[in-house]
């Protein structure tokens, strides 16, 4: 069984759209799809006020693709664009 390592980066329709609550409901939907694990979140400003959120959890690879999360985070009130930045084989 081996593990992915994957960054995903969340654009918010709008400045006003707030981060935390979004965050909160994005890391549900990664917990009842990748499990309990370990997570960072990082806000990464863009302009003019726009900030996306940056979130990297760890998954097994069994699961599949990580792009099986897009409709249930794009389903969220608040997210204008989901996209998987980065996968990788966790090493260890």
């Amino acid at each position: 069984m081996a593990m992915a390592v994957v960054t995903v980066r969340l654009m918010p329709e709008g400045p006003e759209v707030d981060l935390e609550s979004l965050k909160a409901s994005v890391l549900e939907k990664i917990a009842a799809f990748a499990g309990e694990g370990d997570t960072r979140e990082e806000v990464e400003p863009i302009a003019f006020g726009l900030k996306a959120l940056r979130i990297t959890f760890v998954m097994d690879e069994d699961k599949g693709s990580p792009d099986a999360l897009e409709p249930d985070i794009t389903s969220l009130e608040g997210v204008g664009s989901f996209e998987v930045v980065d996968v990788r084989r966790a090493v260890g």
